[in-house]
C-alpha cells in the first residue's frame, strides 16, 4: 500500500517568504519524495537525485549566509523545512540534516577565503557532505578520538578510520576531526576533506534497523594528504567546533523526530477513521481516540520545545541546554507515537504494506544519532547542578 501524504500543519512562520518556502517544500515532497519513499527503502536506494533537485532549489543551505550561496534562513524557519522532509522521507529530512551538520564548521569558522573558494558548491553546487567524528572506539566519549593528522611541510597527512558516517562513501565533501596534538579534547583539529582524495575509501554500509536508504558507513582516511589551506579554525580547535555543531545538529534530529512522529499520527488517524469494527469506525472508541489526544499532545509538546530552541539560537542566545531537552523529549516522543502507530493499526501495523512499521524502525536511531539520549540528559544535568565530581 502506498504511503499516504502527511496531513498539512499548521505553521506559525515569521515571514511571507517563509510560508513560500515551506509551500516549496511541501510540494516537492508530495511530487519527489512521497511517492517513492516506501520503495526506496526497501530497496535500501539513496535517493541522490532528490539531494541534486534540493540544491537546485536552494535547500541545501538554507541556515547561512546568502553571500555564500545560502538561503539565509533563521533555524527556526530551516528546522520546520526539516520537519515537512523527514515527514515525506527520514532519509531525505536527516541527509539535509547532516549535511548541514557537514557545513557548519566552515561556514562558522572558516576564513573568507576558504569560505569563498568552498562554500558556493557546498550549499548550492549540488554536493553532498559528511561530519566524521565518531569513531569505532570513541562515540559518546568523542575526545578520545584516535585519528591522527601529522604536519609535513603545507600539508597535513590523515590516517585513521571514521565510523557511523552518514553518507559515508558517497560525500562529495568530509568535515574530519583529527588529533594534531596531546590527548584529550583541546589536542584535536577540524579539516575540510575532499570525498575523493587519494586515500580515503569506505566499507561496506551497515545494515541496518532502519532508514536503509541512507548509507552509514566507515570512513578510511590511509595517508590522505590535505593542504593546511583545508585546516578549519586554529589548531587544537576542532573539539570546540565539534560540540559546537552537535548543539545546533541536536536541533535538526529534533525537528527530523517530530517529522516522523507526524507522519505516524497521520496515518493512524486516517486508519482508524477508515477501519471499521462492532458497526462503526475504530476512531470512536474512546480508548483509541484517547491514544490519538496523547500522540497529538507529545507531538505539539515537541515541535514548541525544539522551536523555543532555535528562537534562542536566532537571537544569539545560549541554547545548549534547550537543544538537549529538544533532542531528548522530540525523539523519544518519536519513538513512543510511532509504537502507538503500530499498536492503532494491529495487525496491518506489523505488515509493510503500511508506513507504520517503518517509522517505528526509524524512530530508534534517532533516540541514537548525534549524542545518545542519555548522553543529552547528562548535558541537561550539567546545566541544572554542574559538572559531575571528579
Amino acid at each position: 500500500m502506498p504511503d499516504r501524504a502527511p496531513q498539512q500543519v499548521d505553521r506559525q512562520l515569521p515571514t511571507d517568504e517563509a510560508r513560500d518556502l515551506i509551500s516549496l517544500v511541501r510540494d516537492i515532497a508530495q511530487r519527489e519524495i512521497t511517492p517513492s519513499a516506501a520503495e526506496g527503502e526497501d530497496a535500501g536506494r539513496f535517493p541522490r537525485e532528490v539531494f541534486t533537485l534540493l540544491s537546485d532549489a536552494g535547500l541545501l543551505g538554507l541556515p547561512y549566509d546568502a553571500e555564500f550561496g545560502g538561503g539565509e534562513q533563521p533555524y527556526e524557519v530551516y528546522l520546520q523545512v526539516l520537519e515537512e522532509l523527514a515527514a515525506a522521507r527520514l532519509t531525505v529530512g536527516l541527509g539535509v540534516s547532516v549535511h548541514t551538520l557537514a557545513s557548519y564548521a566552515l561556514a562558522t569558522y572558516g576564513t573568507k577565503e576558504q569560505q569563498t573558494e568552498h562554500l558556493p558548491a557546498m550549499l548550492g553546487g549540488g554536493l553532498l557532505g559528511a561530519y566524521c567524528l565518531s569513531e569505532p572506539a570513541s562515540g559518546s566519549d568523542a575526545a578520545s578520538l584516535r585519528t591522527k593528522a601529522v604536519r609535513e611541510g603545507e600539508d597535513w597527512v590523515i590516517t585513521g578510520t571514521k565510523a557511523w558516517i552518514t553518507h559515508g562513501g558517497i560525500a562529495d565533501f568530509y568535515t574530519v576531526m583529527a588529533r594534531t596534538g596531546e590527548d584529550g579534547p583541546r589536542g584535536i583539529t577540524a579539516f575540510l576533506v575532499p570525498g575523493d582524495a587519494e586515500g580515503l575509501s569506505a566499507a561496506v554500509p551497515e545494515k541496518k534497523m532502519g532508514l536503509k536508504g541512507s548509507p552509514t558507513a566507515q570512513v578510511h582516511l590511509d595517508g590522505v594528504r590535505v593542504p593546511d589551506a583545508r585546516r578549519i579554525g586554529e589548531e587544537g580547535q576542532g573539539f570546540a567546533i565539534a560540540l559546537s555543531a552537535l548543539e545546533s545538529g541536536r536541533l535538526g534530529i529534533a525537528a527530523c523526530a517530530i517529522g516522523v512522529a507526524q507522519a505516524a499520527l497521520d496515518e493512524a488517524v486516517s486508519y482508524a477513521a477508515e477501519r471499521r469494527q462492532f458497526g462503526k469506525p475504530i476512531a470512536d472508541f474512546q480508548g483509541l481516540r484517547f491514544m490519538l489526544a496523547d500522540m497529538a499532545t507529545q507531538i505539539e509538546a515537541g515541535r514548541a520545545l525544539y522551536l523555543t530552541a532555535a528562537r534562542l539560537r536566532d537571537a544569539g542566545l545560549p541554547f545548549a541546554k534547550q537543544a538537549a531537552m529538544a533532542k531528548l523529549h522530540c525523539t523519544d516522543t518519536a519513538m513512543r507515537v510511532t509504537t502507538d502507530a503500530v499498536q492503532i493499526l494491529g495487525g496491518y501495523g506489523y505488515t509493510a504494506d503500511f508506513p507504520a512499521e517503518r517509522y517505528m524502525r526509524e524512530a530508534k536511531v534517532l533516540q541514537i544519532v548525534e549524542g545518545t539520549n542519555q548522553i543529552q540528559r547528562m548535558v541537561i544535568a550539567r546545566h541544572l547542578a554542574g559538572p559531575e565530581e571528579r
